[in-house]
């Protein structure tokens, strides 16, 4: 070997080292900067950071700077995005078990979901995402859904007929909205408030947080809060097959660490932010409504009966799980 070669593959094998050794993962989230998903991003970058010495740096764009969160989770099969938060409504549509979580009324209750989704079904899904190719790592809370809408107060199924009401791009909520007689209109989250204010949709469905004060203000422009918590869907954090299979085995194990290690800090800033919120709104001059949540479980009866053999056996695992 002659010394010219010798020199160069020993820049070669460095240059290597330093690549293999140097990792920026860039994280996607269409909340604002202060909203509890991005929070826990952001706690799963520190946990990064400092688990590797610095070695990997994980960098949180907040607020849809690098698009909706159907543009970000195909951005993350292409591994143009590394890792994206979202909820796993719009996931379902690239894996369709994943809209099982959509389905309304699947769980009874917060302590229901955290078993479910901590437990072997949350798994299996997590897993099953490498037929889309991503990677699941963690699932965040979001809370209960509910309706809100500008000038209409819902106070029962009938107070929805013909409503234009947004929804996520999830072929579960849309058929949810048809059964309850409303018109869904699939929106991007960023264009809710415009749209409620300038009327070219009645209303959303959504948690607190994000009609509150510390999420997108739509209370300013969407007064009637209706309490029917009619879905409770899983947020899930999520990462690029390409760029898992690029790790290591040891940085595989760290990243998998960091989200998980990330899920009750935003669990924490997500309970103390649904109780701000509420208050928050309630001063503002919103009014919250009650309803009799049995009616709108009952409108579902066609829901189920259509997806009974997509979800099957799973569907039915959710509900009895104790």
């Amino acid at each position: 070997m002659t010394r010219t070669l010798a020199l160069a593959l020993a820049v070669a094998l460095l240059a290597g080292s330093t690549l293999a050794q140097q990792i920026t993962l860039r994280a996607a989230d269409n909340q604002p900067a202060t909203y509890p998903t991005v929070l826990g991003l952001m706690a799963m970058a520190e946990y990064l950071e400092a688990a590797s010495d610095g070695r990997i740096v994980m960098e949180v764009f907040p607020g849809g700077q690098l698009g909706d969160e159907r543009s970000t989770i195909e951005q993350v099969q292409l591994g143009v995005i590394d890792i994206v938060r979202t909820s796993t409504s719009p996931v379902g549509e690239f894996y369709p078990a994943m809209g099982v979580y959509s389905m309304p009324f699947i769980f009874r209750d917060e302590a229901h979901m955290w078993k479910v989704v901590q437990g072997p079904i949350g798994k299996e899904l997590l897993d099953g995402l490498r037929a889309a190719d991503m990677v699941g790592l963690a699932y965040y809370d979001s809370g209960s859904r509910n309706f809100y809408t500008a000038t209409t107060p819902i106070r029962s199924v009938a107070d929805l007929q013909g409503l234009r009401i947004r929804t996520q791009q999830s072929q579960v909520v849309l058929d949810m909205m048809d059964a309850l007689g409303a018109d869904p209109v699939p929106l991007a989250f960023g264009e809710v408030y415009s749209a409620l204010q300038t009327g070219v949709i009645d209303g959303a469905e959504n948690n607190y947080p994000s009609y509150g004060p510390g999420g997108v203000r739509h209370y300013e422009v969407a007064p009637y809060f209706t309490e029917n918590a009619h879905a409770r869907v899983p947020e899930i954090v999520m990462i690029s097959a390409s760029t898992y299979d690029r790790l290591s085995a040891e940085d595989r194990a760290l990243v998998r660490e960091a989200a998980l290690a990330s899920v009750p800090v935003q669990a924490a800033l997500w309970a103390a932010l649904v109780a701000e919120s509420r208050e928050a709104v309630v001063e503002a001059g919103s009014e919250i409504i009650t309803v009799d949540i049995a009616e709108f479980q009952d409108a579902m009866a066609p829901v189920y009966e259509k997806y009974a053999d997509e979800y099957g056996d799973l569907l039915q695992r959710i509900l009895d799980t104790e």
